[in-house]
């Protein structure tokens, strides 16, 4: 692209820009237009309560919404309207619509994203691909996702500490890369489809962000030799059937077989990591006859040397995976390409013994010096206490290091405290003085809840910063008249667990 060609198209990104912080093109604006039940119907893909609404009203923002969101055309002169700087031939220009006499009709969805993270308060507009909505059919198989539950799950769980690099691994429409920019100097964002580089392009430039690379590859190709303090990916994982006549969407399919393409990842990402540095992705796992899928990841972080921790979210049975995925691309149930997907996806499954699917996140560290320290494999089902997960990530990685350090002496001589959001329950059999269970609860971050005995709950109870664990475990030993050395033993490992996992903090 000649330097002519790139600073008019930047023009053009800033007419928009401009146009849209004018019409008040926000999440805030949009939802306050159609109302709260609209907005959850249009999250269910359902778009006529939303544009019952806009059919009454006539605003910039309503113009827009109508064509870029709810992917409807209107008159030109309404568009005009709505983007007086753009103009409808710039919006040509651009991509986002194509005129046809005196109405226009979208190429792009264009939409408001906010967000909160560690640095604050954020917002992007991001373009990507039409949806099925507005197609009316099916999406192709090159279609560039925009910002999905994956990108969100991904984004809230990222570690947001300032960074001089990140690598962005396969960015889709480019919203990890641009969260990425807020706390790091340098960010390279990666993908193998040249449509979707091209989309994340211009969603870098509507957001005036100009610290990230583009560069076209698969994997890591793009940055063979390099290093990054950061590696963030959501990576094409879904398990798809290779033969002829099964749709391969390039946003979640890589074109290998079953889940191989996360095990190469966590294979590969110990080359590109810098010391002490962080990757942070998600996946999909197979469980196949007689081998649990949880450790199969397990031996996926074994073999690469790195610090992992993996929290598996949800499991599907194969049909129910097959079902989700084969609706995912437009094809809907009862028609015969369903059925035809529906059954090349079970004999797939079925060829290699699969019975069920895990999804899940991986952190993955490489160790500063010396080996690895640290391997979790949890099975966390349940609704979590917040979606932004990434300070509680670095608050495990933080306690688990600190233990570490500390060693078995240094948690029996620590002061702990009780962290602010932990409360505890007790269920007594009627008549009963003493509890007959007990159990810990969190009301952030992953919302665990611990089950304890006895003495491990007074351990806890006493734990306000004053006295050492040895010190606690003193006293509750001579009040339940038990060896002091052997109870010790007994609730440090207890102990260690509520300290990683962020219900005692090192005070």
């Amino acid at each position: 692209m000649s330097p002519g060609t790139v600073n008019a198209a930047r023009q053009l990104v800033t007419a928009l820009r401009d146009d849209l912080a004018s019409a008040r093109f926000t999440v805030d604006s949009l939802r306050a237009l159609w109302g709260e039940e609209a907005d959850a119907a249009l999250f269910r893909g359902q778009r006529v309560p939303a544009l019952r609404v806009l059919d009454t009203v006539a605003s910039p923002a309503a113009t827009l919404a109508r064509v870029f969101v709810l992917g409807m055309p209107t008159e030109r002169a309404a568009l005009e309207t709505a983007l007086p700087t753009l103009r409808a031939e710039g919006a040509v220009a651009l991509g986002l619509a194509r005129v046809e006499g005196e109405r226009v009709w979208p190429c792009l969805d264009l939409r408001p994203y906010d967000f909160i993270d560690a640095h604050g308060a954020g917002s992007f507009v991001l373009a990507s691909d039409l949806g099925e909505l507005a197609l009316g059919q099916p999406i192709p198989e090159s279609h560039v996702l925009g910002v999905g539950g994956a990108s969100r799950t991904l984004s809230g769980l990222t570690v947001r500490n300032e960074v001089d690099s990140v690598l962005d691994l396969g960015t889709g429409c480019g919203i990890q890369a641009l969260h990425a920019s807020r706390h790091a100097r340098r960010v390279v964002a990666t993908d193998i489809s040249v449509r979707a580089l091209e989309l994340a392009r211009v969603n870098a430039s509507l957001a005036a962000i100009d610290s990230i690379e583009f560069r076209e590859g698969s994997l890591f190709e793009p940055v063979e030799g390099e290093r990054f303090d950061l590696i963030v990916s959501n990576p094409p994982f879904v398990i798809t059937p290779r033969q002829d006549g099964v749709p391969s969407y390039e946003y979640r399919d890589a074109g290998l077989v079953g889940d191989e393409l996360v095990a190469t990842v966590v294979r590969g990402v110990a080359a590109h990591l810098t010391p002490g540095g962080i990757a942070q992705l998600l996946g999909n796992w197979e469980y196949r006859t007689g081998e649990d899928g949880l450790e199969r990841v397990g031996a996926w972080v074994d073999a690469s040397g790195l610090d992992g921790w993996v929290v598996e979210r949800e499991v599907q049975s194969v049909e129910e995976y097959a079902e989700t995925w084969i609706r995912d691309g437009g094809t809907r149930p009862g028609t015969p390409e369903f059925d035809a997907l529906y059954r090349a996806w079970l004999d797939d499954f079925d060829a290699r013994g699969v019975e069920r699917i895990g999804f899940g996140y991986l952190t993955l560290r490489r160790p500063v010096v010396g080996g690895p320290t640290l391997r979790r494999l949890e099975r966390l089902h349940g609704p979590l206490g917040t979606s932004a997960l990434g300070e509680t990530i670095s608050e495990t990685l933080r306690a688990h290091d600190a233990l570490v350090s500390l060693g078995e002496r240094g948690l029996a001589d620590a002061r702990l405290v009780v962290a602010a959001d932990v409360t505890e329950e007790r269920h007594y059999w009627p008549g009963d003085e003493h509890p007959t269970v007990m159990t810990l609860r969190q009301g952030g971050g992953f919302a665990r809840t611990f089950p304890v005995e006895t003495a491990v709950a007074g351990v806890v109870g006493a734990c306000d910063g004053e006295l050492s664990i040895r010190a606690i475990v003193g006293a509750i030993a001579h009040l339940l008249e038990v060896d002091e050395t052997a109870l010790l033993a007994e609730v440090l490992p207890t102990v260690r667990e509520l300290v990683v996992t962020g219900f005692l903090r090192l005070a």
